[in-house]
C-alpha cells in the first residue's frame, strides 16, 4: 500500500505548483505577500523568458522578487510596482503587455485577421451556394438527334 501511495505523489508531483521563492524573501505580512505574488506572477524571467520571476531560480528573477517586495514595503501600489519594473527592464517583462502604443498593433491583430477570415469564409460560402445555372434546354432539332442516337 505504501508504494501504491508513493508511486501516485511522484506521478502527480510535477502537477504541483513549484515557486522559487526563499525563505527569507518571503513578508511578514500575509496580505502584502500575496500582493508580492500576485505582482511576481505577471512577470516575466528576463533569463528564462517563459517563466514568471516566481517560478524562476534564476538570480535575476530573485533580485527582481526582491525589488517587487521593497516597492510593497515602501508603500507603493501594484501599479507603481509594475511601472517601476518597467521603468528598468522595459514591457518585455510582463506577461500580458499594456494595450497602447505600439502594443496596441499587436493587440488588435488577431481579432483584425479573425475578422478578415470570417468575411472571406462567408464570401466563399455565400459564393458556393449560389443555385447553378440552369441547364439549356435542347432545341426540337437537337431532341429529335437524341432521340435517334439513344434508339427511341
Amino acid at each position: 500500500m505504501k508504494r501504491i501511495l508513493l508511486g501516485l505523489m511522484l506521478a502527480f508531483a510535477p502537477m504541483a505548483p513549484v515557486h522559487a521563492v526563499q525563505p527569507d524573501e518571503v513578508l511578514a505580512d500575509p496580505g502584502l505577500e500575496a500582493r508580492a505574488r500576485a505582482i511576481s506572477r505577471n512577470l516575466r524571467c528576463p533569463v528564462c523568458q517563459g517563466e514568471s520571476i516566481d517560478d524562476s531560480n534564476a538570480p535575476i528573477s530573485r533580485d527582481l522578487r526582491l525589488v517587487v517586495r521593497e516597492r510593497i514595503m515602501a508603500g507603493d501600489n501594484d501599479a507603481e510596482v509594475l511601472d517601476f519594473v518597467v521603468s528598468r527592464y522595459g514591457e518585455f517583462v510582463l506577461f500580458n503587455p499594456r494595450a497602447e502604443g505600439a502594443n496596441l498593433i499587436l493587440w488588435l491583430a488577431g481579432p483584425a485577421v479573425l475578422l478578415l477570415g470570417g468575411i472571406g469564409a462567408f464570401a466563399y460560402v455565400r459564393r458556393r451556394g449560389q443555385a447553378a445555372p440552369a441547364p439549356a434546354t435542347l432545341s426540337a432539332e437537337e431532341q429529335a438527334r437524341l432521340r435517334d442516337l439513344l434508339g427511341k
